[in-house]
C-alpha cells in the first residue's frame, strides 16, 4: 500500500488532525457509560505527537512507529495510552527496518497491533472495545487486497467495515474499562474507542481519495 514516507505521513497526520477535531465528540460518547475523558486524553496524546512529529527518528518505518508509540503512551491518560501506544509499538516492530511497505506487510502490522492490544488490555472481540472496529477493518483490508482492489478501494472498504462494526457495538455489553461496571446499561450506546477507529479511517479514506486524484 505504500512505497515511501508520503503515505505513512498521510495516515499519521490525518490521525492527529482527526483526534484533535473530534475531542469533544469522542468525549461525549465516552461519557454515556464511561468517565468521559477519552476524547481529552486522545487529543492530548496526538497533540504532543503533532508538536514533536518532525523531531522523531525516521531511520526506518519501524523505528518511527515505535517512537510514535512511546510518545503516545507517555501522554495519553488512563488505560488508553498503553492501549494505543502498544498498537503503534507492535506495528513498528513488525514493520522493522524498512522504508517500503506492501499491502501484506500492512496487514501483518495491523494484526500485530491487534494482538498487542488484546494482550495489554486483556480484551477480546465482542468485549465492546476499539478491537471491535479494528479487527473487522483489518479483515476488510486483507480481503480487498486479495481481490486485487486499488489502494483507494482498499482504504474505502476498510472505512465501511469499521463504521459498520463500530455502530454494531451499540448491541454489545461492555466487558472492559469503566463501562464494564455499568453492565446491561452499556447496551444501546456505541463504544467510543471503536467509533474513534471508524472516524479516523473514514477521514483517512477521504484524504486518500484526494491524494489519488492529484
Amino acid at each position: 500500500m505504500t512505497d515511501n514516507w508520503s503515505e505513512v505521513d498521510l495516515v499519521l497526520k490525518t490521525m492527529v488532525s482527526t483526534c484533535l477535531a473530534n475531542e469533544k465528540y469522542f468525549g461525549d460518547l465516552d461519557s454515556v457509560v464511561g468517565d468521559g475523558d477519552f476524547g481529552y486524553s486522545l487529543a492530548r496524546g496526538f497533540e504532543k505527537l503533532q508538536a514533536q512529529y518532525d523531531e522523531l527518528d525516521r531511520t526506518d518505518i519501524g523505528t518511527f512507529l515505535k517512537k510514535v508509540g512511546m510518545l503516545v503512551t507517555s501522554r495519553i491518560g488512563g488505560t488508553s495510552g498503553p492501549i494505543w501506544g502498544t498498537g503503534f509499538l507492535r506495528a513498528g516492530m513488525t514493520a522493522g527496518a524498512t522504508t517500503e511497505l506492501d499491502g501484506a506487510t500492512v496487514v501483518k502490522m495491523l494484526r500485530s497491533a491487534v494482538e498487542g492490544i488484546q494482550a495489554r488490555g486483556q480484551a477480546e472481540l465482542g468485549d465492546k472495545t476499539l478491537l471491535d472496529a479494528l479487527v473487522p477493518m483489518t479483515d476488510a483490508i486483507e480481503e480487498a487486497l486479495a481481490a486485487g482492489a486499488t489502494s483507494t478501494e482498499v482504504v474505502g472498504r476498510a472505512a465501511v467495515a469499521a463504521r459498520s462494526a463500530a455502530d454494531a457495538t451499540a448491541q454489545l455489553v461492555a466487558k472492559r474499562g469503566r463501562a464494564a461496571y455499568t453492565g446491561e446499561r452499556s447496551r444501546g450506546s456505541v463504544d467510543a474507542g471503536a467509533t474513534a477507529v471508524a472516524v479516523i479511517i473514514e477521514q483517512i479514506a477521504e484524504v486518500w481519495k484526494t491524494r489519488e486524484s492529484r
